[in-house]
């Protein structure tokens, strides 16, 4: 191996912090690529706009379950009655937690409160992004997170 000189443990030193510095970039570079962007245009306004849309949603009353399996995605939005909400649309993104490459905004099918609609999801975790709109107009959001395991949620 040979005697440790002074340049021997500079390539050493350098080596190290090469791979590091290369390991940092390149998780940096794979973070910047799949961050699926803006949530909001300003947040400033989104901010002053917060409390009174969480307050007509409140308002609403709305329960919101979705359940996916056996191929398809069903989304069940029931009123402060248990009954079916009364919706006058209704969309949903359905995507990666982390990525927009695999967003699909699918066509559902109503059936009472259930909204459904066939869909090939591997296993994983998935996001609901859900918007609809009240029969009186008021808007209704969220997010509903989907942890998909053997093909079923």
């Amino acid at each position: 191996m040979g005697e440790l000189t002074g340049f021997k443990v500079l390539m050493i030193a350098v080596s190290a912090f090469g791979v590091v510095v290369a390991v940092n970039i390149l998780l940096a570079w794979q973070a910047v690529e799949t961050f699926p962007g803006i949530e909001v245009p300003n947040s400033y306004q989104a901010s002053q706009e917060f409390d009174a849309h969480k307050a007509a949603q409140d308002a609403l009353g709305w329960t919101v379950d979705a359940r996916y399996g056996e191929g398809v995605l069903e989304i069940e939005i029931t009123g402060p009655d248990g009954g079916p909400a009364e919706i006058a649309s209704m969309v949903a993104l359905v995507g990666w937690a982390t990525s927009t490459r695999d967003d699909v905004t699918p066509e559902f099918t109503r059936n009472g409160a259930v909204y459904a609609t066939p869909l090939d999801l591997p296993d994983g975790n998935w996001n609901i992004r859900l918007k609809a709109v009240a029969a009186n107009g008021a808007e209704f959001s969220r997010r509903i997170p989907l942890l998909i395991q053997n093909g079923r949620a």
